[in-house]
């Protein structure tokens, strides 16, 4: 479940009293530089995750013998 209304309204208060006016646009510039950097190297990794996948040929894995 993600965050109602009022407890957005709350947290925004509060850094307003923390930081100030004055540097709430730089925090949220760089929080949203933070947050689409991380998607990038998500989906980064998702892509290279993909690709070995794509490559492995599944009748070259080697199987452990059944333990009877």
């Amino acid at each position: 479940m993600g965050p109602s209304g009022i407890e957005i309204f709350v947290i925004l208060i509060a850094a307003l009293i923390i930081f100030g006016p004055q540097k709430l646009p730089e925090l949220g510039r760089s929080l949203g530089k933070a947050i689409r950097e991380f998607k990038s190297a998500g989906s980064q990794i998702q892509d290279e995750i993909t690709k070995v996948t794509d490559e492995v040929d599944p009748d070259k894995i080697i199987k452990p013998p059944d333990p009877k």
